[in-house]
């Protein structure tokens, strides 16, 4: 993979606050296990998606400047203008600078976000995609799987901007390596991984369900087109 630049820690720096200012200020979130992240050192946070606002509420309770890569349909307006002065990651065709950008960030020690299922739903992981893994393979950083819950109701379109006061909840699971057969190679390696990120991030979100009244919404196919 060719090389690629690497996003500036200054975005984030500001950007985290502005993500604070909505998910404390504007809606009620609820965030726990926090102390999940590392306090250093390269991490690949991977979270569910269910809605639009899921990447401004990570990146501002994330306690670390971060970095998440988004796709290039949001880089427009003065939202590019945005993500682009946070040194956001915009992800264009098949991701490649992208991610090559988001291994510089990870070899820099610090921290990148992704949403695996790479389009927002039921936010369940039913399906995911392997950027992440990729991401952690090459690295060799700790995945922090992460749930979000209450940030789009059942009926509400993909891009729904919520009303002041939203109760939301986001919890950070422990941390993990992939920890693979040393014998899997290539594909294989690249599969299992992609695996095994799959069965954490479920069982997070799973865990998560079972402890708040709080619900991921039921209508994933009426909002298939819409991605993140």
């Amino acid at each position: 993979m060719s090389d690629a630049r690497v996003p500036s820690r200054w975005g984030p720096r500001w950007s985290r606050w502005v993500g604070r200012a909505l998910a404390k200020g504007l809606w009620r979130t609820e965030v726990r296990g926090v102390e999940n992240i590392p306090a250093s050192g390269p991490v690949v946070v991977i979270g569910n998606h269910v809605g639009l606002i899921d990447g401004p509420v990570l990146h501002g309770i994330i306690p670390r400047g971060s970095h998440f890569l988004i796709g290039s349909h949001m880089f427009h307006g003065v939202l590019g203008v945005l993500l682009r002065g946070a040194q956001q990651i915009e992800v264009v065709d098949a991701g490649r600078d992208a991610l090559a950008q988001g291994l510089a960030v990870l070899r820099r020690g610090d921290v990148v976000g992704v949403f695996p299922e790479g389009t927002r739903g039921a936010g369940r992981a039913d399906a995911v995609h392997g950027g992440a893994a990729w991401l952690a393979i090459q690295s060799g950083a700790p995945l922090v799987p992460t749930a979000l819950v209450g940030t789009r109701h059942t009926g509400e379109p993909t891009g729904v901007w919520p009303r002041p006061g939203r109760r939301i909840l986001v919890e950070f699971g422990e941390a993990f390596t992939l920890d693979l057969d040393a014998s899997l190679k290539g594909r294989a390696r690249q599969e299992a991984a992609q695996a095994r990120l799959a069965e954490e991030l479920r069982a997070r979100i799973d865990a998560t369900l079972a402890t708040t009244d709080l619900t991921l919404p039921l209508d994933e196919a009426a909002n298939l087109k819409e991605t993140s």
